[in-house]
């Protein structure tokens, strides 16, 4: 047990794992070339099958290891979750799992250390996000109100109704088109529409938006220092034990020394 755990935690092992995903992202990925497929098809199925079947004996490995344990990793819970998928029969009803087996290639995030701290700092920042989320719906609703009732008669299509101005301010806010797709048109027939979309562009684009980033790099940057924070604590840790030994060596020496000199 202890050599099989050995094995699966050491750093060679994840390392080949990397490689079988990547391998399985690209063959994944040529299955989507009927010109491929005629010519090395059944090399490709062979080998995507074989890397599942390593990735379903390393589930049964880490399973054997942990038991019960295993289902308190997040991570490993969503590997089997991800390898479970592909395991499904991909034909009749279950047809449309045939395309989720791409979500393998998902399992880079739970084995690359960089990855899954990028997820954890993004998890970290939902509950800013959430109130910047509630900040943002507000801003959309009062703007919308306004730009149903400002241009709703002369543009129907675009801020006709609540969910028309909400719709039009998000392709707005995004400053895909914004200019001569929406705000240009409008200004023809309101020279003043302008005073409108530009605030609306300065609290949403430039304000709302960058609270999103500021907020994500605040959770990244403080995951990275509880991190740092534990490794130091390791360290420390570790460092208390070697000179524990170095003290327990000297004290041996002492004693030997002493008896030297006694005899």
């Amino acid at each position: 047990m202890s050599r099989l755990k050995a094995l699966i935690e050491s750093p060679k092992f994840e390392q080949a794992i990397v490689t079988l995903i990547i391998i399985n992202a690209v063959t994944l990925g040529l299955e989507t070339s009927p010109a491929v497929m005629n010519a090395a098809g059944t090399l490709i199925v062979a080998l995507d099958r074989a890397i599942l079947a390593v990735f379903v004996v390393e589930l049964l490995a880490k399973f054997i290891v942990y038991r019960l344990d295993f289902f308190r990793s997040p991570w490993r819970i969503f590997d089997l979750l991800v390898v479970s998928i592909a395991l499904m029969p991909a034909t009749g009803a279950f047809s449309v799992l045939r395309a989720l087996r791409i979500l393998r290639v998902m399992r880079l995030v739970s084995v690359v250390p960089s990855l899954r701290r990028v997820i954890g700092g993004l998890l970290a920042a939902l509950p800013g996000m959430g109130s910047i989320l509630l900040l943002l719906g507000l801003f959309f609703y009062v703007f919308s109100v306004m730009a149903t009732k400002l241009f709703g008669a002369a543009f129907p299509e675009w801020f006709g109704t609540i969910p028309a101005s909400a719709y039009s301010l998000f392709q707005v806010m995004t400053l895909e088109s914004w200019s001569m797709g929406i705000v240009r048109p409008v200004m023809e027939v309101f020279p003043w529409a302008w005073a409108f979309f530009i605030p609306f562009i300065l609290c949403t684009t430039f304000t709302v938006l960058n609270l999103f980033i500021g907020v994500v790099v605040s959770a990244m940057q403080k995951e990275h220092d509880e991190e740092a924070a534990s490794d130091r604590a390791s360290l420390h840790d570790e460092q208390a034990v070697i000179l524990e030994e170095i003290g327990k060596l000297r004290t041996e020496i002492r004693a030997l020394r002493g008896r030297d000199l006694a005899d």
